[in-house]
């Protein structure tokens, strides 16, 4: 069974009451917006065949007229011919038919006027049409919101969750106990371990020193017979040639 039961209960609804009332809001406004296009597509293809038997009578209406003038044409024929008798009877076909086309035009001003109320109908349902899309847009983004939501909190609450998390304690905890025991290892023994490291220090710069002294004494070593060949150098140097 429809949500509505004719147009204007859809041209009157009032969405948000609909849904207020709705178990489901988002089933509800789908089959709002189902019947809103039944019922558009309803009312535009009776617009189409008020306008289609408007052409219509229009066109009889211009057929009428025209039999109108040829009857008038006949009865003027007549009088001429001094036959008022035929003329009278061609003015009774006219009357006839003016009083035929006085029908279709009234006909015709009905439907002029249900094509006007069709119009009004088509333009308040496609308004009332994207106020129900616009309604679903937001109740899909909700619900999608709502959904999300409710996954993340079941995922805070889970208790695996807080299982792994409480196990990460544990973890955590046992590490501190491994440090703190690699850290009381090394208590009393600091400063011994400097004193150490500082006298090894002393003998390292010891031997370096000694083994810069060795060095330097062999460069000089090196050096010193150098000095005397350079005082022999004179020596051997030739006498100059006398003057003459």
């Amino acid at each position: 069974m429809g949500i509505f039961s004719r147009l204007n209960d859809i041209i009157n609804s009032n969405i948000n009451a609909i849904l207020d009332k709705a178990e489901d809001p988002e089933k509800i406004i789908r089959m709002v917006i189902q019947e809103m296009e039944d019922t558009l597509v309803e009312v535009r293809s009776n617009a189409a065949r008020i306008i289609a038997d408007q052409k219509d009578v229009e066109r009889r209406i211009a057929k009428l007229a025209s039999a109108q003038a040829d009857w008038e044409a006949k009865a003027e024929l007549a009088i001429s011919k001094g036959r008022d008798d035929l003329a009278k009877g061609a003015l009774m076909e006219k009357a006839r038919l003016a009083e035929t086309v006085g029908h279709l035009e009234a006909e015709l001003g009905h439907l002029r006027e249900a094509l006007v109320h069709a119009e009004e109908d088509v333009i308040k349902l496609d308004a009332k049409l994207r106020e129900a899309r616009a309604k679903k847009a937001t109740i899909q983004t909700r619900t999608k919101s709502a959904v999300n939501q409710v996954r993340v909190r079941r995922n805070l609450y889970d208790p695996r969750i807080r299982d792994a998390f409480d196990r990460f304690d544990k973890v955590d905890a046992r590490i501190d106990r491994l440090e703190g025991e690699a850290a009381a290892m090394d208590l009393g023994r600091s400063k011994e371990a400097t004193l150490a490291d500082e006298i090894n220090a002393l003998e390292s710069e010891g031997e370096i020193d000694a083994e810069l002294a060795a060095l330097k004494a062999k460069v000089s070593g090196k050096k010193a017979p150098a000095a005397p060949a350079a005082e022999e150098a004179p020596k051997a140097a030739p006498k100059k040639p006398a003057s003459k």
